[in-house]
């Protein structure tokens, strides 16, 4: 149950409640020596100031008799001391200890013997306080006392044993004392504990001060999510700062959150191109579709009525808009497999001057069809390049077959391939109308048209860029005066 009502409170309310049961034990323990540390020293000041009351009793000859001890003149000895000064008790021992003369009320004294291990330690000079055995006490009290050895005719016959702190002394002490040091101890402890509570609480919400703020944040950050992180930064960059674990904690919550909310951003920019590829793709499809659609139908409805040319041309434009849905088909996949990682490139070290002339000759009936020119312009000494040749083929047929698809009759198509570090620098330019301002942000993420009847881009540039992001390379869409596209990639 303790536990639950502990798992409910903040950390600083359980450092404050740890930290005060700290305190109050600390300060009981303080008070505890304070207290034992004022004993022994009002014992050792009282043992030293009548350090000789006992031998000065031990000189009056008095007190012994040839034959024993004088008992008139020891009666009269302790009435005069109970007179004068009724704290002490005197007591005469043998010398083993055995108490032989005494002064207590009838059913005082508990013990008759006295342990005298203690006597001689303070009779050897021994390190005050010396505390020895108290005849009127049952619990083995010790207190501090006086002795002296007590001789007859030179030769030793006991000692005088004197409890400095009587019985009568301690009554009268508890009953004076025993509420002020109470109401003392209180109060002591009282004052201290409250003002190091106060201390501790301001020292705890100092220092737990960044990890309530860190706390706020990451609240904030989870109820509002992603919307509220920019909110909830200005927090996390103060709780982040300074030194420490708390500090640490900041900074790397800050770098997972910036982190998740890139990856979360990036997967919405994704997801949005993914449905505008879709339809993107819808469009390119329906189109021909539609037309080879309405031509098989017109030859199904009009095969008695056509003539063999109409029904030639009918079949061919029929075959074309097949060949263009094959085509979509093919490159779709293909982009599909580039996209979750099915193929993965076999690299290998190649001259690209050489893949540039075959491809090259794949274009030269489509080029010359239109009465379009292809340029090498291949500097000499340049190195080899590592790469997937059939992926790198994939490319340079992708940007010239766009490249032809999109210059006019008679138009220029240059091929240019440079020494770039221990790389080639391969440019691939037209003369074509170029790519509109527009679509220039979103040519290589998803296929686009235009709508002004110039240059658009399809799946042939997407897998072309995902191509090159194997390679740790990437295209770019250069802006260049009397030039149509300019396509800019490096390999190395």
């Amino acid at each position: 149950m303790r536990w639950r009502i502990l798992s409910r409170l903040s950390l600083s309310q359980r450092l404050s409640i740890v930290f005060a049961a700290l305190l109050l034990a600390c300060c009981g323990a303080s008070l505890w020596l304070q207290v034992r540390a004022n004993v022994q020293h009002e014992q050792e000041v009282t043992q030293r100031l009548s350090l000789g009351l006992a031998a000065h009793i031990a000189d009056n000859s008095a007190l012994m008799a040839p034959s024993g001890l004088n008992d008139a003149a020891v009666k009269d000895l302790f009435d005069k001391l109970m007179a004068v000064n009724p704290s002490v008790e005197v007591y005469l021992l043998s010398m083993d200890g055995r108490i032989q003369a005494q002064a207590a009320p009838a059913g005082h004294l508990k013990r008759d013997r006295v342990d005298i291990t203690p006597i001689r330690a303070l009779l050897a000079g021994g390190r005050l306080p010396v505390l020895g055995d108290d005849p009127r006490s049952a619990d083995g009290t010790r207190k501090v006392f006086s002795a002296a050895p007590l001789r007859i005719d030179g030769r030793d016959a006991g000692y005088v044993y004197v409890v400095l702190i009587g019985e009568d002394r301690d009554t009268v002490a508890a009953g004076l004392q025993a509420g002020r040091m109470w109401r003392y101890l209180l109060w002591s402890m009282s004052l201290v504990t409250g003002l190091g509570l106060l201390a501790g609480l301001i020292a705890f919400r100092l220092i737990t001060r960044p990890l309530r703020r860190l706390t706020s944040a990451v609240q904030q950050f989870e109820t509002g999510g992603l919307i509220a992180l920019d909110s909830a930064v200005p927090a996390l960059n103060e709780a982040s700062s300074g030194g420490g674990e708390i500090a640490t904690l900041g900074q790397v919550f800050t770098r997972m959150t910036q982190r998740i909310a890139e990856q979360w951003r990036e997967l919405t920019l994704q997801d949005q191109q993914r449905r505008e590829l879709f339809a993107n793709i819808s469009h390119d499809l329906r189109t021909p579709l539609t037309s080879l659609h309405g031509y098989l139908e017109t030859l199904l409805l009009k095969a008695d009525t056509l003539s063999a040319d109409d029904r030639r041309r009918y079949l061919e434009i029929a075959l074309g808009q097949s060949s263009k849905v094959g085509r979509l088909a093919q490159e779709l996949f293909e982009l599909a497999r580039l996209e979750y990682g099915v193929v993965k490139p076999e690299m290998e070290s190649f001259a690209l001057p050489d893949l540039v002339q075959d491809v090259f000759q794949k274009f030269e009936l489509a080029a010359e069809a239109r009465g379009q020119r292809l340029v090498p312009d291949i500097a000499p000494g340049l190195p080899v390049v590592t790469a997937d040749l059939g992926m790198i083929e994939r490319v340079l047929t992708n940007l010239l077959d766009n490249a032809i698809r999109h210059s006019p009759e008679g138009g220029e198509i240059v091929v240019q391939l440079r020494a770039e570090g221990r790389g080639v620098r391969v440019e691939i330019s037209d003369t074509g109308p170029g790519i509109p301002g527009e679509l220039r942000n979103k040519l290589f993420m998803r296929p686009v048209f235009s709508t002004a009847g110039g240059r658009a881009g399809g799946l042939g540039l997407v897998i072309v860029k995902r191509i090159l992001q194997l390679h740790d390379s990437e295209i770019e869409l250069i802006q260049r005066e009397r030039k149509g596209a300019v396509f800019s990639f490096s390999l190395g």
